[in-house]
């Protein structure tokens, strides 16, 4: 039994959801946020300063004592997965592999359509991974404003609905009967997306399906809080003001954040030469 918290970073407060999934399977387990705001969004910045600014906020995590790491951020899981698997002794959650297993056994015609922010696809993570499936036909669509309305609080307007049926016009002409929702920001605007593309086609969100993979793991290795533990769910952020992550993180979550503390990432060392 091991009575620390999971730790769990996103550029913003879209990693909230993956943190409410976490709690709500494992209620005595307690949650270490830190949503590094100074940085995001991290969708259209170069992959190596999402390596570098990741890399920071888990060193910090580590730090703080946390016994497992979520990446609970697309772009993040997308850059830096393989160093700090590499990196850290504790285990590393991330967000995309459960995703797509999830849209594999999901798809019904072999049509697989997958939205994220400029850095996820162009990455082509989501590509790569359900390419070796033969039978799978991918559509991948960058959809960078959804990110926008989000961190603005805007989930529900005429505005979405109009750029929502922009972006995803191309999946619904490729016929897609499963959408990844390629980004931890996206459960936001799933009634807009749902709707623009119809009852028809399942929409796989990476939340629900992370949270099972942390159960998985700390299962595996052990690490399952004790039958006693009072459970404590922290939020950090590292921008000059936690009152905009507060205020955007009770509006787009009804509960459970009543506070945030500021914290500082430090400088680290990328080897010259790396992409």
């Amino acid at each position: 039994m091991n009575d620390a918290p999971i730790g769990i970073f996103d550029s913003g407060v879209g990693g909230l959801t993956v943190a409410r999934a976490v709690s709500q399977l494992l209620p005595r387990e307690s949650i270490l946020y830190i949503g590094d705001t100074a940085h995001s969004p991290y969708g259209p910045k170069p992959i190596a300063d999402v390596r570098r600014f990741g890399l920071e906020v888990l060193d910090t995590l580590v730090a703080e004592g946390v016994k497992m790491l979520v990446i609970a951020c697309n772009t993040a899981s997308a850059a830096l997965l393989r160093d700090a698997r590499e990196r850290y002794d504790v285990p590393v959650v991330e967000v995309i592999g459960p995703a797509v297993r999830t849209a594999i056994s999901a798809t019904r015609n072999g049509r697989v359509g997958v939205i994220g922010t400029d850095g996820t696809i162009s990455s082509g993570v989501y590509q790569d991974m359900l390419g070796v499936h033969p039978e799978l036909t991918v559509s991948a669509v960058a959809c960078p404003r959804f990110v926008d309305f989000v961190e603005a609080g805007v989930t529900g307007s005429p505005e979405v609905l109009a750029v929502a049926e922009e972006y995803l016009a191309p999946l619904r002409h490729a016929g897609v009967d499963t959408l990844v929702l390629g980004c931890t920001h996206y459960p936001f605007l799933e009634g807009a997306i749902s709707y623009v593309m119809g009852p028809e086609v399942s929409l796989v969100s990476s939340d629900t399906e992370t949270a099972k993979d942390v159960y998985r793991r700390l299962v595996s290795r052990d690490l399952l809080a004790g039958p006693d533990a009072v459970p404590t769910h922290v939020y950090e952020a590292t921008g000059a003001s936690a009152d905009d992550f507060l205020r955007l993180a009770d509006r787009l979550m009804g509960r459970g954040v009543s506070s945030v503390r500021l914290v500082q990432t430090g400088a680290i060392d990328i080897p010259k030469g790396t992409p």
